[in-house]
């Protein structure tokens, strides 16, 4: 049988290709600090300039993202896009009009987020999560965080709550998207999706929850949960 668009089913291969390129770099690793640093690290440098192997750049900004945003004007204030890979998310944070950083621990990805957007507002800087400047402490109005919960594992997991937790202004706002764990799922990663407990988590570093949206993306071969917080800092 002939595909109907051979563009689409190279893409498709290229993809999973990539993906098990990837899955090697995890061989045998315990997923320390350290080997999660070097993992992404890897990862944007086997890309060579080609984001169809940095398996999580969709090279657009997540549409829960944009929705919120339509309703958030930022004119005036500050926002900062945890692990910002590519860009996206920042630059659409940006767009809707806050003064935006986006940062990355993986040092490749910077470079490239600027070369894609080389008229950008969005200050991008390479850094830790673990090892941010002091004065990014308690000063953003927004932080955004797409994936690095689950990206890291189960025993970072309350260091990277905390870490993140830190960046929000009082009465600031944190945003975060992620997998989550039907309760019959066995946790196993990477990446390693929340369950209920582990997504609720930042309730116990002062914020409440505003608003929870459970919704499903749909894959050719499997179905997978996510949820979008939001969170409000207490003053």
């Amino acid at each position: 049988m002939t595909s109907e668009n051979p563009a689409n089913d190279d893409l498709r291969q290229r993809q999973k290709d990539a993906r098990a390129e990837i899955d090697k770099l995890d061989a045998n690793s315990t997923h320390s600090e350290p080997e999660r640093k070097a993992f992404f690290n890897t990862v944007y440098q086997m890309a060579e300039g080609d984001a169809v192997r940095v398996p999580w750049a969709d090279l657009q900004a997540k549409e829960k993202l944009l929705d919120w945003l339509k309703g958030h004007n930022g004119s005036g204030l500050t926002a900062l896009d945890v692990a910002c890979g590519l860009g996206d998310n920042a630059e659409a944070m940006a767009a809707a009009g806050y003064q935006t950083t986006g940062f990355d621990v993986a040092e490749d990805a910077i470079p490239w987020a600027k070369k894609r957007f080389p008229e950008s507002p969005v200050s991008y800087v390479h850094a830790d999560l673990f090892k941010l400047p002091s004065s990014w402490y308690g000063s953003f109005d927004l932080v955004h965080e797409c994936y690095t919960l689950q990206a890291l594992s189960p025993q970072l997991l309350p260091k990277t709550t905390e870490a993140i937790a830190s960046l929000v202004k009082p009465g600031g706002t944190l945003l975060v998207y992620t997998r989550i764990a039907p309760e019959t799922l066995q946790q196993s990663g990477p990446p390693w999706p929340l369950n209920k407990a582990q997504a609720e988590a930042f309730s116990n570093h002062g914020f409440e929850l505003i608003a929870e949206d459970q919704f499903t993306i749909e894959r050719p071969d499997r179905r997978i949960p996510h949820g979008f917080y939001e969170w409000k800092k207490n003053i």
